[in-house]
């Protein structure tokens, strides 16, 4: 089954966009009025969502592997660094992460794309 997406404050709107052009299920922190929680907030908010959030922060990526060796649950977070990739390579790594994998795979996971 398909994974739900969840976009942090920094995501560009052009990967939305594409993202929800090729049917994949996408929320924004902007669509869900959570642009200015604290990235821990956020996390949880996701995890009670049950999505995967894609972040650009770097800070993001920290708290979310901290929580990895402390145990903390969450859904899962996928980090492309801005100047990892084009938003081509996002948007073509985000579908297949999307539509070939299971939330049940994401739990306590950081993945970083774009692959190579």
């Amino acid at each position: 089954m398909p994974i739900s997406l969840y976009m942090d404050v920094h995501v560009p709107e052009a990967i939305t966009s594409q993202l929800r052009r090729r049917g994949i299920d996408v929320l924004t922190a902007l669509e869900d009025d959570t642009q200015e929680l604290p990235d821990d907030k956020l996390l949880e908010r996701v995890t009670e969502l049950k999505r995967v959030l894609f972040t650009q922060d770097i800070l993001f990526r920290v708290l979310a592997e901290t929580w990895q060796i402390a145990g903390k649950q969450f859904s899962g977070l996928i980090f492309g660094h801005q100047l990892g990739g084009t938003i081509g390579q996002f948007v073509k790594d985000l579908e297949l992460i999307a539509k070939a994998s299971d939330i049940e795979e994401w739990i306590n996971a950081v993945e970083y794309i774009p692959f190579k």
